[in-house]
């Protein structure tokens, strides 16, 4: 859930609207730059929000489903509907459901491994969206072909990021809850 705004609005959101969308540099860079203030929304509001149900996993999915819908929209949508910086601020604060798995891996895993294991969840983050750039880097160059980059272009490129969303919606149904809802069972019940 976190790689698709790393990739899609960090490495290319300016890019993307300015030439799919024709905003100029400045502009450009206030909209893309509306996603990261989604994270700093996002992150603890869901985190709270996680906390206060006491489960996990419907946080992930609803916050993924809200993602998919605004990507989806983002690349495929009228921009004439929302206001400018809506769409980033709201694909920012969803995609601050992506830190939840870090409490979740916390949860799952012996105290005294708690270190490594947000070590490997960070690792994993942080490698994907390192790798991933330049494979849709290479992408959309082989998509447009040496023709000047339009829509349609950045439409077929940054699909596979829409195909993510939703396989990490049904990664996070298989998860176990890890949430404080679940610890309250009485012993020998397991949530399903």
């Amino acid at each position: 859930m976190f790689i698709p705004t790393t990739i899609f609005d960090m490495i290319w959101g300016v890019r993307y609207l300015q030439e799919a969308h024709g905003l100029d540099y400045g502009s450009a860079v206030m909209r893309s730059a509306t996603v990261p203030i989604g994270w700093i929304i996002g992150c603890p509001l869901l985190g709270l929000i996680s906390d206060r149900i006491g489960r996990r996993k419907p946080v992930i999915v609803a916050a993924a489903l809200v993602l998919l819908a605004t990507m989806t929209w983002i690349l495929y949508g009228r921009t004439d509907v929302f206001p400018p910086y809506v769409l980033g601020l709201i694909a920012g604060i969803a995609s601050g459901a992506a830190m939840l798995p870090y409490s979740i891996i916390k949860e799952a895993n012996p105290p005294h491994l708690s270190g490594t294991a947000t070590g490997v969840i960070n690792f994993l983050n942080f490698t994907f969206s390192a790798l991933l750039g330049p494979v849709f880097g290479w992408l959309i160059v082989r998509v447009a072909n040496g023709a000047q980059m339009e829509l349609v272009h950045y439409q077929k490129a940054f699909m596979p990021l829409l195909l993510g969303v939703a396989i990490a919606i049904v990664l996070a149904l298989l998860l176990k809850e890890t949430g404080t809802a679940v610890r309250r069972l009485p012993a020998g019940v397991e949530e399903v």
